[in-house]
């Protein structure tokens, strides 16, 4: 399966409801700025992630925008524009 880069933000008003949808997308992700992750996943992860969010949020009170960024063979910083601050993306170790 091939794995492409997503940005997956979220506007969710309730603290309950929006510390659940941090927490699902912390196990997919990279979190960016406050509602902001980028994520590499393929077409299950991606299932996977959509089912959480929707059992997360309420469906007429919050949104979810998820963002297909392209291929993840392609580095997402290459695509990426900052202005300020640079975007430093998190270190990832093999543990094992």
């Amino acid at each position: 399966m091939r794995r492409r880069h997503y940005l997956v933000t979220y506007d969710i008003a309730d603290d309950r409801r929006r510390e659940r949808a941090f927490k699902t997308l912390l196990g997919f992700g990279d979190h960016a700025q406050y509602s902001v992750f980028f994520c590499e996943l393929d077409d299950r992860e991606l299932a996977q992630l959509r089912g959480r969010l929707r059992q997360a949020i309420h469906a007429k009170e919050d949104q979810v925008l998820i963002v297909d960024l392209g291929v993840a063979s392609r580095p997402l910083v290459g695509g990426l524009e900052v202005i300020g601050r640079g975007y430093e993306p998190p270190v990832r170790t093999v543990v094992i």
